[in-house]
């Protein structure tokens, strides 16, 4: 538990959550939330890039 605690301190706002989700059981909902986030740095990144049109087509 220690361990984790560190890590929290560490990774700011992302490791208090991970922390959270451990501690409450509910650590099966860490991918669905990585998956997004994912998605979402992927919006960000084609507004403003040259590549947009071929991320478009994926969705």
């Amino acid at each position: 538990m220690r361990f984790l605690e560190s890590l929290a301190t560490r990774m700011g706002i992302m490791g208090e959550l991970l922390q959270f989700f451990w501690q409450n059981k509910w650590w099966w909902l860490t991918p669905m939330i990585l998956v997004l986030m994912l998605f979402g740095g992927l919006v960000i990144f084609a507004q403003s890039s040259a590549i947009a049109p071929f991320i478009y087509t994926l969705f």
